[in-house]
């Protein structure tokens, strides 16, 4: 079902679990979580387009746990259920579970691992990346991809804030062997997407 280079990431502690960007069908992440005997404990989204939060509120609904989305991306949800009809995929209900609005800073998203949450407009309104500093790992949306950035021109998009986005982003001056999960495609390395913008 397309997008087939969607990512989505399942960040687990024991038999506890957290989705990102949670695309697809609730049912199959059901059966992703039943199968693994997994607690799904909350759901994290990069920013507001169907294909990074197709199953999250049937999720958080489901199984009473919150879902996490810069609200400022909320009018973005209703948007897509277009999208979703083309790719044959359930309409999220008109009525559905409001995420908990998401901002910058830092969170303990389970017992034993802490995330950064980083404001990323540009791409949406709203966008964020999540960044582990313990393990080097950022997932990045559909902010920045392993050949370039993400697109202006969708919904609550806006070229001025990515770039400004894409230059804080390199004065972190991130770890260059941090290793980056984009919103679609190839992952990559800190080192290799800093190269495309200088």
């Amino acid at each position: 079902m397309p997008p087939v280079n969607t990512n989505s990431v399942l960040v687990t502690s024991g038999a506890d679990a957290v989705i990102f960007d949670a695309w697809g069908r609730a049912d199959d992440w059901q059966k992703l979580l039943d199968s693994r005997k997994l607690k799904l404990r909350a759901i994290y989204a990069t920013h507001g387009h169907s294909d990074h939060i197709s199953a999250a509120p049937e999720l958080a609904q489901r199984y009473n746990v919150p879902w996490y989305m810069n609200l400022r991306d909320l009018p973005l949800v209703p948007l897509g259920n277009q999208i979703l009809d083309f790719w044959e995929l359930p309409r999220i209900a008109d009525d559905f579970v409001r995420p908990t609005d998401l901002r910058a800073g830092r969170v303990k998203i389970l017992d034993n691992i802490d995330m950064e949450i980083i404001a990323a407009p540009g791409h949406s309104a709203g966008g964020v990346m999540f960044y582990f500093p313990e393990y080097k790992i950022l997932l990045s949306g559909d902010t920045i991809f392993h050949d370039g950035v993400g697109r202006t021109d969708l919904p609550g998009g806006n070229a001025d804030d990515l770039q400004k986005t894409i230059s804080e982003l390199v004065a972190r001056n991130l770890p260059d062997d941090t290793y980056v999960v984009h919103g679609h495609g190839t992952d990559s390395i800190m080192r290799d997407v800093e190269a495309k913008f200088y």
